[in-house]
């Protein structure tokens, strides 16, 4: 029995080629060239990423407060690879309570603090919120699953929580943030949250088991009695 024997062609040569496009063509599919690949745009990187995740007004937010950047020091540091030549990965660290009155800067630190992360090469799965935004996705409705949503914030690596106190206060209210502060403090997921209240009013809005784990899982942040955006607006 003769054995048949076809010299090998190279995914290269014409034949192959023309053989490839017809079959491509059949299916109705475009065939890919070189001038298509060159167009393709590069991949997001990090930065990138993170600044779509921004609202507009803070996607270039630079952190300059001395204990916001080293808030952001000790937990790239804590960052760890979930496999061997991976990418350092935001997973625990040490929490914030920015207090100050209204203008002052803590949201634009706040964001800051995000970029100093990205930027110090350390990958981080974050999620920022106001307050009453929080409380109107977590509020039980129809069609919504808000026990999932509370959960999902709950494990989010980095959470931001803007403006906490400025929501109306009420058991219910109460009783959401004790769970979810409760769970971050547990599983010591690093959380930046800003108020325009004295902790003592802090106390009278969320109630004595709240305060208790902010005061232990945060570092206090005063900043100065400054509205910057009126100041800016005056300059």
């Amino acid at each position: 029995m003769r054995t048949r024997t076809r010299d090998p062609q190279t995914l290269g040569s014409e034949g192959t080629l023309d053989r490839m496009a017809r079959i491509l063509a059949a299916r109705n599919i475009a065939p890919v060239t070189a001038a298509a690949l060159a167009d393709e745009p590069e991949p997001f990187s990090p930065l990138d990423a993170m600044s779509a995740g921004m609202p507009p007004r803070y996607k270039v937010a630079v952190a300059d407060h001395p204990q916001v950047l080293a808030w952001a020091r000790d937990v790239a540091q804590q960052a760890v690879a979930p496999s061997l030549g991976a990418r350092r990965q935001v997973t625990t660290g040490p929490s914030l309570l920015m207090a100050g009155v209204v203008g002052a800067g803590k949201t634009h630190q706040a964001y800051g603090a995000v970029r100093q992360l990205v930027e110090s090469g350390v990958g981080v799965r974050w999620r920022a919120t106001t307050a009453a935004d929080l409380y109107a996705d977590l509020r039980p409705r129809p069609g919504v699953d808000s026990e999932r949503e509370l959960a999902a914030v709950s494990r989010c690596p980095l959470l931001i929580i803007d403006d906490l106190g400025a929501a109306k206060a009420s058991e219910w209210v109460e009783e959401v943030t004790y769970r979810l502060i409760n769970r971050r403090y547990n599983h010591m997921l690093p959380t930046l949250v800003t108020t325009n209240l004295a902790i003592k009013d802090l106390r009278a809005y969320l109630g004595d088991r709240v305060t208790s784990r902010l005061a232990q899982m945060t570092t206090r942040v005063e900043f100065e009695p400054v509205d910057r955006r009126r100041h800016r607006t005056a300059a």
